[in-house]
């Protein structure tokens, strides 16, 4: 059994671990629980009613959350003519075609987020053994293909994160900083969950969204009720 040290013994203790807390209430707990002598991240793990193995069930997708991630994303483009130019008006840190893939080939990888226009894909397709596995392969459902390369990168820079179910069924994203306003973790917490709402697969029966947990970089996890199921 994994031992826990004093501080997140005090945190456990500052509520009731077998409650579920509307969204306010928990998001203004999981605030006191950060214990590290920097800005912890906050994150949800929410456990579906899906069965990833079916494409259909197969949950992915991104939502700009509007109080932000707390963290500054570096963004490349893959795109050509003109649209590059747009790209760094929309602060985008690098923008390239033929010669990005080729740098990144050589072992550039100074990004969190890239972005390519259609066009680009098939150059950027041979970059699927170094961006693949590093969750980094733009896609169409996440809004990283897009001929509007400016619009993705001002929402990858204003807050935007991607999601999708992992083996188990289960969804975990960032929502935010513990330094964040409680209001602001509520916001971008029912953001998340709004967006997840919308994305339940038809095929999908019996309770979808089956349990939903906040918890800071160091802290315990506090049990969320997300609220009505969607129909």
């Amino acid at each position: 059994m994994k031992k826990h040290g004093k501080k997140y013994t005090k945190a456990v203790k500052a509520f009731d671990r077998s409650k579920k807390y509307v969204v306010a209430e928990a998001c203004e707990l999981v605030k006191k629980t950060a214990t590290a002598k920097y800005d912890e991240t906050v994150e949800v793990a929410v456990k579906l009613g899906v069965d990833p193995r079916h494409a259909d069930q197969m949950i992915r997708g991104a939502v700009v959350l509007p109080g932000g991630t707390g963290k500054s994303q570096r963004v490349a483009v893959f795109t050509k003519g003109e649209k590059q130019a747009e790209a760094r008006a929309a602060g985008a840190d690098h923008v390239g075609a033929e010669d990005l893939v080729e740098k990144v080939n050589g072992g550039f990888m100074d990004f969190d987020v890239v972005i390519a226009s259609p066009d680009m894909m098939a150059l950027v397709g041979r970059l699927g053994r170094v961006l693949g596995p590093r969750g980094l392969m733009p896609n169409p459902k996440t809004g990283t293909v897009t001929p509007d390369v400016a619009r993705a990168v001002a929402e990858a820079k204003g807050g935007k994160i991607e999601y999708r179910t992992e083996k188990a069924g289960i969804i975990q994203a960032p929502i935010g900083k513990a330094s964040f306003d409680a209001k602001a973790l509520a916001a971008n917490l029912q953001t998340v969950l709004d967006a997840l709402f919308r994305a339940k697969p038809a095929s999908a029966k019996g309770n979808f969204m089956q349990s939903v947990t906040i918890s800071c970089t160091h802290g315990p996890g506090i049990k969320v009720d997300p609220g009505v199921e969607a129909t």
